[in-house]
């Protein structure tokens, strides 16, 4: 069965910092490369990083050198770390196997809010 679950989301100031934490099932972690993907109100879900299973990671250019995405194979586990966070950062996140394609599984997310 297909888990995903999102952590680590919250309310925090411009400039400031959060973790969030996606815990997956083996059936899509071993062999996938993971993305974090995020949707705010009225847009589209967009993919903001991805990073394969040997570690290799690409950013989109509205959040690179502020995100860094990482795993941990051992424990099903990718990880967003967000700095310098701005108001339109504001989305609920989610991560998924990239690429993700029509009729894939998606867990709850977890809501970010950046106040200026």
């Amino acid at each position: 069965q297909v888990q995903l679950v999102e952590s680590g989301g919250g309310l925090v100031q411009a400039g400031g910092s959060l973790r969030l934490s996606c815990g997956a099932s083996g059936s899509i972690f071993r062999i996938n490369a993971m993305g974090w993907y995020r949707q705010a109100p009225g847009k589209q879900r967009e993919l903001v990083a991805r990073i394969t299973r040997d570690g290799s990671t690409n950013y989109a250019d509205s959040v690179k050198g502020r995100f860094t995405i990482s795993r941990d194979n051992a424990k099903n586990t990718v990880y967003l770390q967000m700095n310098s966070l701005k108001p339109e950062d504001t989305a609920v996140y989610y991560c998924n196997k990239e690429p993700a394609v029509m009729g894939d599984y998606w867990g709850q997310g977890t809501q970010v809010t950046v106040s200026s």
